[in-house]
């Protein structure tokens, strides 16, 4: 029996922004839907963060969600099983209050919502659910790990030395060693795929913020009876970066097209020709893309020199606010204060594009 397994849809996002909302439900209605329908797959798992917003849904949001993913799961018959993860809950102690059973819970007897550690049978095999572990829940989920006879965990997980977006490892959360009993543990969480031979985070379907750019993003196919795990890509991109260096290349025809839709980085490595330069900004700006930002701080680099690497290293600002944690001299608990402000970054995102 093959699944489809998901995570991380983050239905919302970005301050309710129909630039987004746009961009995710052309991956459901060009990509998503179609393969299960193609492919005669008839049960999809959701590892949690289905909704973006812990304290409240939009009406605007409500409606899409209903319409354009609730109803097309409908329409195809599939069983869904979908986890609670860290946004989806209200409060941050308990999953008790959570979107998931406010949105669909009882809609239909083919929608199973897992607030708590459950163990199922699907195709065959046993499969330890593990929704998002916090203070309310944590001695039962640590129980029915150790009870557990099931070989395979999927869950909403933070574990230690993970990847959370490429090249920014996460510190915090569990240790690794609680789920090695298991052959194999997926979960959801981190938006980055990565993975440790044993503990695979499967990644977010679509990027959402700019440390998303060129991190491939997809959905899986898990076959319940061989264990193999298939990744279907997804092509879509809301990020695109330009570098631009006239001094081997001529921009006076350089296709804009591309980059509608889209928000842009411009960055400008070489400049020669300034009335060339000119024109092409003026093109781009036309392009219909939703944003470009035009970044010269490369001025005095040589092409060749200038990395994604460093371009990434300069907008990582969680990074920057670690180091500086780890500079100050104070008794906190540096892990936790990361932790903290980790969360606001985040939260501040929503705030603007």
């Amino acid at each position: 029996m093959k699944v489809a397994i998901i995570t991380d849809t983050h239905f919302g996002a970005r301050n309710d922004s129909q630039f987004f909302s746009d961009y995710f439900f052309d991956f459901y209605e060009g990509q998503f839907f179609p393969y299960l329908q193609q492919h005669n797959i008839k049960t999809v798992f959701h590892l949690g963060d289905l909704m973006d917003r812990r304290k409240y849904v939009s009406f605007k949001t409500a409606k899409e969600f209903r319409e354009r993913f609730v109803f097309p799961l409908q329409h195809l018959k599939i069983d869904f099983h979908c986890l609670v993860g860290n946004h989806d809950i209200y409060f941050k102690n308990t999953n008790d209050v959570n979107s998931l059973q406010e949105l669909i819970g009882g809609r239909t007897d083919k929608f199973h919502l897992y607030e708590d550690a459950t163990e199922v049978n699907i195709g065959g095999l046993d499969i330890l659910f593990l929704p998002w572990i916090n203070p309310q829940n944590e001695i039962y989920s640590m129980g029915m790990i150790e009870e557990t006879k099931a070989k395979i965990a999927m869950g909403h997980l933070e574990i230690k030395g993970f990847q959370m977006h490429k090249g920014q490892v996460n510190e915090g959360g569990h240790e690794k060693e609680i789920f090695r009993k298991f052959d194999t543990v997926f979960s959801g969480h981190f938006h980055t795929k990565n993975d440790d031979g044993q503990i695979y985070y499967l990644g977010a379907p679509y990027e959402i913020y700019w440390n998303d750019y060129n991190d491939t993003k997809g959905f899986h196919v898990f076959d319940t009876e061989t264990l193999e795990l298939e990744r279907i890509v997804n092509p879509l991109r809301m990020y695109e970066k330009v570098y631009y260096d006239d001094t081997n290349k001529s921009y006076a025809n350089e296709d804009v097209s591309k980059y509608a839709r889209k928000f842009v980085k411009l960055i400008v490595v070489n400049k020669k020709d300034l009335y060339q330069y000119d024109r092409f900004v003026d093109r781009l700006m036309k392009a219909n893309a939703y944003e470009v930002k035009i970044v010269e701080d490369f001025s005095d680099m040589q092409a060749d020199t200038v990395s994604d690497d460093i371009v990434q290293y300069a907008e990582d600002t969680t990074t920057l606010l670690n180091k500086y944690i780890d500079e100050l001299d104070i008794e906190l608990d540096k892990d936790r204060l990361k932790g903290i402000m980790r969360g606001l970054y985040n939260e501040a995102q929503d705030l603007e594009l």
